[in-house]
């Protein structure tokens, strides 16, 4: 089957000349071409960077559920010009207060992949209501009614779906069929829906309609709550209503640093993503990347990466439960020893930079957005579900397809999850506790440009934005930083995965010859074999003037457009 890949990318270019009026236009990048329009649309009547940023996150639960919804969670960075503020939204999902360390384990203690991946257990409770009230409160211009329009139209009149969403009900075919209601929703006579299929959701518009008129109490309580909660239970899971009532987003301060005299901001704990990339930036600024050949800079990349994954194994969670040492984690020291330990001609076996966690054996099901409006305002968000169609799990009455993310936490210490990860203490299971994360929504900002941009990947979301941080500093347009092809090493497993021709044969023999153990990532997310990653870049030049791309590895849609 051939995905469909469309790349819809406006350049705005001003001569550089007094005329040149910054705030002309806002530019809109999204996973989605119907997300992308209703940004645009908020935009048009009169709504600024952050309500169509609530929009956006609505209108996407609504046409990629099998990436986003607002039965997940996730981080919205957020940047208000006139202040100069810059803020994380922390959306992320939490843990049911039945919730326990072991609750994943048989009685031989070892882990159950399918309890945490799929059914009622594996919800975390959901975040994404609660941040687009807040969001619309305490940042926007317009009503959260009037933000969230569009997604009740869509959710109601239906949409007709694609060829990515048949795709991943393809891959999930068999978990959408275990639940009536799911497979009523999302599938057709039981089976994926064929082309063209309008895929109409009456009961998340209600439920929608309620968090619209009511805020976040017309889903944490109520009608929507209690629905919730039997499904939930009907299904053997654990929330209760003292969960929903007790679910709160946090405003966290994002993780800052530099980098070759560029200014980052990224995702705070619970994401990993800020401070893996400011420790591998780091490192990588002890060296003289652009004296080096393409073979010595990605074997020097790689092994940075390598170490602040094995960092984000042994000390990351969430900061409300775990002592987390950012100041010494992105300390000088420490950056500066893990450096030195970095040996040109030879790559350093894992289990030598770490022997904190070992695997017992051996995703782009989540979706990105960026913003910029005419103010100067931006939006970085990155939304999930976790695996495509979540748990693939919805309770009766409400449309809301629940996350798996509960996978995401260390349900067994040096057990990897589904994405290859490991963890322990810092990331083990406990009521009210939020996963740990590896999304990454970002900003940068350079003497000439700041860019807004994120992408879906699971583990590699932080190794993608690591390399388009390396290209944007580097000059590289919009468009080619989302379309470079990538590498990733997460520490363990102990090998560099790479996409179709992100190496060549060359690199791949004399990467080998440094001792670095490769694969060719052949994945069935993202575009088709091979290939992993959406990203979503908006970028805002000095003169005011504003580029932006999606990565063709999806069919999303940017805009930009004048006042």
């Amino acid at each position: 089957m051939k995905l469909i890949s469309i790349i819809f990318t406006v350049f705005v270019l001003f001569a550089t000349s007094s005329n040149a009026k910054e705030g002309s236009y806002h530019g809109i990048a999204t996973a989605h071409p119907i997300a992308s329009e209703v940004g645009n649309e908020i935009l048009k009547n009169g709504g600024n960077a952050f309500d169509a940023a609530v929009a956006v996150s609505a209108a996407l639960a609504v046409v990629e559920p099998y990436a986003s919804g607002i039965g997940g969670g996730g981080f919205w960075l957020l940047h208000r010009k006139k202040d100069n503020t810059t803020v994380m939204i922390d959306g992320r999902e939490k843990a049911p207060l039945k919730a326990h360390r072991n609750m994943y384990l048989d009685n031989k203690g070892n882990f159950n992949k399918k309890l945490a991946i799929k059914g009622a257990l594996a919800g975390g409770i959901p975040g994404v209501p609660a941040a687009l009230d807040h969001i619309t409160r305490k940042y926007g211009r317009l009503s959260l009614s009037a933000n969230l329009a569009p997604a009740i139209r869509l959710a109601k009149d239906g949409y007709q779906i694609d060829d990515k969403y048949r795709l991943y009900a393809k891959l999930r075919l068999d978990s959408l069929r275990e639940d009536p209601d799911t497979a009523r929703i999302f599938l057709h006579n039981n089976n994926v829906p064929p082309e063209k299929h309008v895929l109409k959701q009456p009961d998340l518009a209600s439920t929608l309609e309620l968090l619209a008129t009511q805020g976040a109490k017309g889903f944490y309580s109520g009608n929507t709550a209690q629905l919730l909660v039997n499904g939930i239970n009907k299904g053997a899971g654990i929330w209760t209503l003292k969960d929903l009532e007790q679910y709160k987003v946090v405003e966290r301060e994002p993780i800052s640093f530099t980098y070759r005299g560029m200014k980052i901001s990224s995702a705070s704990p619970p994401s990993s993503g800020g401070i893996a990339l400011a420790e591998i930036l780091g490192m990588l600024e002890k060296f003289d990347l652009d004296k080096m050949d393409n073979i010595r800079r990605k074997h020097i990349i790689i092994e940075a990466m390598k170490r602040a994954y094995a960092d984000r194994a042994q000390f990351l969670g969430d900061p409300d439960f775990t002592s987390i040492p950012v100041k010494q984690l992105m300390g000088d020291k420490h950056i500066s020893r893990q450096a030195g330990e970095i040996r040109n001609n030879e790559a350093t076996p894992s289990e030598f930079i770490s022997t904190y966690a070992k695997p017992d054996g051996n995703g782009n099901d989540t979706t990105h957005f960026s913003i910029i409006d005419h103010e100067g305002n931006m939006v970085s968000a990155t939304l999930s579900i976790n695996f495509p169609f979540g748990a693939c799990f919805v309770p009766a009455g409400t449309g809301v397809l629940l996350n798996n993310e509960m996978d995401d936490f260390a349900a067994k210490p040096g057990t990897p999850n589904a994405y290859g990860l490991i963890g322990g203490e810092a990331n083990a299971i406990a009521p009210g506790k939020r996963p740990l994360s590896s999304m990454s929504p970002t900003l940068i900002t350079s003497d000439n440009a700041t860019a807004v941009l994120g992408t879906p990947g699971g583990s590699r979301i932080i190794t993608m934005v690591l390399l388009a941080i390396l290209d944007f500093s580097n000059g590289v347009s919009a468009a080619d930083i989302v379309s470079h092809r990538r590498f990733h090493h997460q520490y363990l497993p102990d090998v560099v995965m790479y996409e179709d021709n992100a190496l060549t044969d060359k690199e791949v023999a004399a990467l080998s010859l440094l001792g670095h153990r490769l694969k060719r990532k052949m994945s069935p997310y993202g575009g088709g074999q091979g290939s992993y990653g959406n990203m979503q870049i908006v970028v805002q030049h000095r003169d005011g003037s504003i580029s932006a791309a999606s990565d063709p590895r999806g069919h999303g849609m940017t805009l930009i457009l004048s006042r």
